[in-house]
């Protein structure tokens, strides 16, 4: 049988092999995956369960039920001030992941480029390539909080440039674009007419007080970019597999026949939990951001407390980047070591780019005695170096 060049190019990431590998051992304390343990809410569940007993169990249209698109497109409007169709500019995806691939699967012709700032979300890369694309990683440094330079984009952009990929907050480093940086790279945006993919799915998980800035706050983004979110995050349904996106009606009408040949519809039953989720205004999510703060806290304490170690406090989301650089090891040593000898699984920082060796990501998506005991098991670890 003769397999596809794409398909042996695309590797699994080193996130799922950690996490595959965790498996293997009884009392490991898995910090690899971004999946919160936090419950849907209720409400959620409820009008999930009552679409599936009322038959609502048939195909959708692509695009997504109407109802949900305009609960999407006046939460949109609700929160930016700005007003997408809801019949022409918004589709709703399985997960911001198929969000992502169909934006690309509008945008992408083979040998064209996509701007990625690293460290990244590796199926950004993996994406762009199976399309054939060009992933044109441009590194950010910890010394700038992981938050890209604009200039850094400036240089990068060439005449095959079509997208710019942002995420803010960030996995996997937590950073948070602060609004001068996103308004310079959105006036490179709209100078050389690229569209901006803006993934926003960690909007809600915000510590130390701060406010969300938008791509929609800038004057021309409408035009310009592509919002991209999910229930998984805000709402704690990675597995109900519920996204949205935003976007110019010329781009996001193309959207429905592509999604007839890849997943037809998103599963009936979960748009119904979404759109019950994306309606209500209840306290659920903040409770979750304010328990994911802690987390942080307990997190960063914990691994600044440890010789050889060093964690900058993120800023947003439920992912930290620790220096292990003066342990001396590259991030998959130090990765696959840790789980051996101590039974703690995180991932190497190589997967998310050159600019991530010499780090391990930590998802803090457990209770804060989970994390203090594998904060300890590191520091042994780290001590019998």
């Amino acid at each position: 049988m003769r397999i596809s060049d794409m398909a042996k190019r695309i590797e699994p990431s080193l996130t799922r092999r950690l996490f595959d590998m965790a498996k293997a051992y009884d009392n490991v304390i898995d910090f690899t995956l971004g999946d919160p343990d936090y419950e849907t809410p209720e409400y959620a569940k409820k009008a999930g369960c009552e679409a599936i007993m009322a038959g609502k169990t048939k195909y959708a249209a692509n695009a997504g039920i109407a109802e949900l698109r305009n609960v999407v497109s006046a939460r949109i409007e609700r929160e930016t001030g700005i007003h997408y169709d809801p019949t022409s500019e918004i589709q709703i995806s399985v997960g911001a992941m198929e969000g992502l691939f169909l934006t690309l699967c509008c945008l992408v012709n083979p040998g064209d480029e996509v701007i990625i700032p690293s460290p990244h979300w590796v199926n950004y890369r993996h994406m762009t390539q199976m399309l054939n694309g060009v992933p044109v990683l441009v590194d950010a440094k910890e010394c700038d909080d992981f938050v890209i330079r604009p200039e850094a984009i400036r240089e990068a952009v060439t005449d095959k440039t079509v997208a710019i990929i942002l995420n803010t907050p960030n996995n996997p480093t937590g950073a948070v674009y602060d609004k001068d940086t996103i308004e310079q790279i959105c006036k490179i945006a709209i100078e050389k007419d690229l569209v901006i993919i803006w993934d926003e799915c960690y909007k809600s998980i915000l510590f130390d007080g701060a406010k969300y800035t938008s791509i929609l706050d800038f004057p021309g983004m409408k035009e310009h970019a592509v919002v991209i979110n999910s229930c998984s995050k805000r709402y704690s349904m990675t597995g109900w597999r519920v996204g949205y996106l935003a976007g110019p009606a010329e781009l996001v009408t193309n959207m429905p026949k592509l999604q007839e040949n890849i997943a037809a519809c998103v599963t009936v039953p979960s748009q119904y939990a979404a759109i019950k989720a994306l309606s209500s205004d209840d306290t659920e999510p903040d409770r979750m951001r304010a328990g994911f703060e802690r987390r942080r806290n307990v997190l960063v304490e914990g691994i600044n407390s440890i010789d050889k170690l060093s964690v900058r406090s993120p800023k947003g989301t439920f992912y930290a980047m620790v220096n292990i650089q003066k342990t001396g090891m590259s991030s998959e040593e130090f990765a696959y070591a840790l789980l051996e000898k101590e039974q703690v699984a995180v991932v190497p920082g190589i997967t998310y780019g050159d600019a991530c060796e010499g780090f391990v990501r930590m998802a803090f998506t457990m209770d804060e005695n989970k994390i203090t005991e594998g904060v300890n098991r590191i520091r042994r670890f780290v001590d019998a170096l």
